[in-house]
């Protein structure tokens, strides 16, 4: 393996460890491969070097012309000094404690959800049924966005966040039709505005952000729509598997609901729906472990590399769902951290609790291996998760 230039993303599954990550971690934990693009980088796979790459400042995200894994799909990040009032807007919405009554909120969505599948019937898609709708619904609320609204955003999020070598027509028009719809949220009318978009509505009051555009604002909201669902509803997808094919860990969970904020931790941890790593650029020369990685290279965390890492984790290929030492890396790290981690959290514990709750028998409705992963998508998750009760 060690004379053979890796293609990057290793694997689209969800369900298998890359057997690559850990060969990598042990023999060359800073390793060469070739992403979707063509373009070469770094690929680092052991938990600390890993962190290092994460909270270094001299490794940042890239601008527009920098090499990435992929073509973007979505509009890069805006680049100058946005303000502190856009930043305070945003990070207060995405505070869980800051939304009155945001966890009864979610267990209420959470029932009603979960009302409509037990109407319907066994089996069912607790993909597009639940993990789906239940990610949406969250940050329609955040956003102050009308939740039946929802299936037309999730539905720009398959064009999105696609990994393709090239550019291609339909992800530029699929980015503007969302800013374009955030745009008419942003100036409907002051009684119809709630939420993050109320309150960016509102910074155009403030001489301080004169120089924030409709569009400027439109792009953060439609970036935090996509980015939180998509990643929330593959987590939640993926980790409702890793229980399913675990029938001892959901029993666990049921005798001891007080530890299910644990267990979220290290489901997190064994998450494989990263499927394409963080992207960091070198702003000069660094070194990671025995490598020398030059200004301008681009580097990859392999999540996975580095959250299965035995030197950091105790026994990494078994889910320990009361694992007490759990400094995975499922959120990034740095001054790049998640800053929806806490959110992120009380939503995967709401609605896992609320599942095994309601569901106390919940099983896949077809063998594992007729799942079906989906291609071509920067989060690994299966197309449709049929289950029973």
């Amino acid at each position: 393996m060690s004379d053979r230039l890796l293609d990057f993303p290793l694997s689209r599954r969800g369900d298998v460890v890359p057997e690559e990550g850990s060969w990598l971690r042990g023999q060359q934990p800073v390793a060469r491969v070739r992403t979707l693009s063509g373009d070469m980088a770094w690929l680092v796979t052991s938990c600390p070097l890993a962190r290092k790459v994460l909270e270094d400042e001299r490794f940042a995200l890239g601008g527009t012309a920098a090499p990435g894994p992929y073509a973007h799909t979505v509009a890069p990040r805006a680049g100058g000094d946005a303000g502190a009032g856009l930043r305070g807007a945003v990070m207060k919405a995405l505070n869980p404690r800051t939304g009155k009554g945001m966890h009864g909120w979610l267990r209420i969505t959470a029932d009603r959800l979960i009302d409509d599948l037990m109407a319907w019937g066994p089996p069912v898609d607790l993909r597009a049924g639940f993990a789906d709708p239940f990610s949406a619904a969250l940050h329609c609320k955040i956003l102050g966005v009308p939740f039946e609204d929802w299936p037309r955003l999730m539905a720009s999020l398959d064009v999105a966040f696609m990994t393709s070598a090239q550019p291609f027509e339909g992800s530029q028009l699929n980015w503007y039709k969302d800013v374009g719809y955030m745009v008419e949220r942003l100036n409907a009318p002051a009684s119809e505005r709630s939420g993050l978009l109320g309150e960016l509505a509102a910074l155009r009051e403030d001489p301080r952000s004169s120089h924030l555009t409709d569009e400027m604002l439109a792009t953060v909201a439609a970036s935090l729509f996509g980015a939180g669902a998509v990643s929330t509803s593959a987590f939640l997808a993926r980790a409702m598997l890793a229980l399913l094919r675990r029938p001892q860990l959901t029993a666990y969970l049921k005798d001891r609901p007080d530890r299910m904020a644990r267990a979220v931790d290290e489901l997190l941890r064994g998450n494989l729906s990263v499927g394409d790593g963080p992207t960091r650029l070198a702003l000069a020369d660094v070194h990671l472990g025995d490598v020398l990685v030059r200004k301008g290279e681009l580097v990859l965390v392999l999540v996975e590399g580095a959250t299965f890492d035995a030197e950091v984790f105790e026994h990494p290929e078994i889910l320990h769902l009361n694992r007490a030492y759990n400094p995975h890396l499922a959120f990034g790290g740095g001054r790049h951290l998640c800053p929806a981690s806490a959110l992120g959290r009380a939503h995967a514990r709401t609605a896992l609790t609320a599942l095994l709750e309601r569901m106390p028998r919940l099983g896949l409705a077809v063998p594992e291996e007729r799942l079906v992963w989906r291609t071509g998508l920067i989060k690994r998750l299966p197309e449709r998760l049929p289950v029973l009760w």
